[in-house]
């Protein structure tokens, strides 16, 4: 195949049309045939492998990186100033503004603000027939007030959300430089974004929006979210959360002993779910758990509680599997209400509220597509083996509506997400960057000369 497309490129425009020899003739019929059926995976595989090597052997290619590792000390300032500025569930504007000014500063063609809270600057590409879009996260899991100042012991930096996704956002910003630094033109244009949203009950918020009316057209998403640059999660990970409460009139233990209790209720609610949870995901279809996560309610340990309440969390690569367990916990919702109902000897009935608090859609990425193909050449043009995965990241929202999409890895080495104590270590961090410009480039496609 390679042979054939070859000599097609070598053909005279008017000899593939008009074929004048008997070889030729035999061309334009592999050719035919070839638009007929799919390539065997191994064989795209190696196309992509080539295309990707040409690319980074390309004189500006290789003078953007060369930037990326030149402006390594900038890198780190950047990363140390943005993981400084607080951007908690629902409240990112203040870190939002300060990376609009950060990416207008390194060059864009225009940058703004959407209703949702999103950074999106668009630099143009020659066609502008195709977007691709680049993007961290804006937020972080930590509430208002957490000491976010970073501190440095040796070679580690100290900080909650330095690695969560700040790091993201300065990986989004680096490439931007060395693309302008290294004048590389695209065909389609490139999007590089900081959403909101992304973390706990944001629910995806920013993607949502992004990806919903009035937002702009993306053809292709990178998400750079987590750890190494060998991990591609092409799977989303979808979940839903609910808020379940019960409530009733309260009473004192002695005196109002006889209503239904709330508290009651919730426990048989819980009993009768996880043991049908626990049944259904034991079952063959996909990879599926259930938790319960918080549960609040009541005021005095010789008081009839008014109010009582759980917060569950389900999820699944598959959205039938995840529809399945989401219809047991109202199935074990209502139950739970009406026994406790039927036993009560006084007062009104209980009532309860089950509020979605999180619906993040599930999907993939078939491996086939080219984006898929192009990240897995990407990594091994770098001396690493790439590793498909399943992941709850921005990139669930556009794998679900059918837009080419995966997650990529920051780089460098950390642990600790989402807790006081994360740290992170610039180790061969620029490698990440590096490879994240590949493949940036490979989906926006570049001239076909230097």
């Amino acid at each position: 195949t390679d042979s054939l497309r070859s000599t097609v490129r070598r053909m005279p425009h008017a000899a593939i049309h008009r074929p004048s020899s008997p070889a030729i003739a035999h061309h334009r019929l592999l050719l035919v045939a070839l638009s007929l059926v799919s390539l065997p995976p191994w064989l795209a595989a190696q196309d992509y492998t080539a295309e990707v090597r040409r690319l980074a052997e390309r004189r500006d290619v290789q003078t953007a990186f060369q930037a990326i590792d030149r402006l390594e000390p900038q890198t780190q300032q950047d990363l140390i100033m943005l993981t400084q500025i607080p951007a908690p569930p629902f409240k990112e504007e203040v870190r939002a503004r300060k990376y609009l000014e950060m990416l207008r500063a390194a060059g864009v063609d225009s940058v703004w603000m959407d209703a949702e809270g999103n950074v999106i600057a668009r630099r143009r590409g020659r066609t502008g027939t195709r977007t691709v879009a680049i993007g961290g996260h804006l937020d972080t899991v930590f509430p208002e007030g957490t000491d976010v100042s970073v501190k440095i012991k040796g070679d580690t930096l100290f900080a909650p959300g330095i690695g969560d996704d700040t790091r993201g956002l300065v990986v989004v910003l680096t490439i931007l430089r060395a693309m302008n630094d290294a004048k590389i033109a695209t065909d389609a244009d490139v999007l590089f974004v900081g959403t909101v949203g992304e973390e706990g009950l944001g629910d995806l918020r920013g993607m949502k929006a992004l990806f919903g009316p009035g937002g702009p057209k993306i053809d292709s998403w990178i998400a750079v979210d987590g750890g190494s640059p060998e991990r591609i999660v092409n799977r989303g990970l979808g979940s839903h959360r609910y808020r379940v409460t019960y409530r009733g009139p309260g009473g004192h233990s002695w005196g109002a002993f006889g209503m239904a209790n709330p508290h009651h209720a919730l426990g048989r609610a819980i009993h009768y779910f996880v043991e049908a949870a626990d049944a259904f995901t034991r079952l063959e279809g996909g990879r599926t758990s259930y938790n319960v996560g918080i549960i609040g309610g009541g005021t005095s340990v010789n008081a009839i509680p008014f109010e009582s309440s759980m917060e569950v969390d389900m999820r699944s690569e598959s959205p039938q599997r995840l529809a399945g367990v989401d219809s047991l916990l109202h199935k074990a919702v209502a139950r739970g209400l009406a026994e406790i109902n039927a036993i009560r000897r006084r007062g009104p009935e209980l009532t309860v509220e089950v509020k979605l608090l999180g619906d993040r859609p599930s999907g993939e990425t078939p491996v086939a597509s080219p984006i898929i193909q192009r990240a897995q050449a990407v990594v091994r043009q770098f001396g690493l083996t790439p590793e498909l995965e399943v992941g709850s990241t921005d990139s669930n929202v556009p794998i679900a509506r059918g837009v080419p999409a995966i997650t990529i890895g920051r780089g460098g080495i950390g642990q600790g997400a989402h807790s006081p104590g994360e740290w992170w270590i610039n180790r061969d961090g620029a490698l990440a960057i590096k490879s994240a410009l590949l493949m940036v480039l490979a989906e926006a496609g570049v001239a076909l000369t230097p």
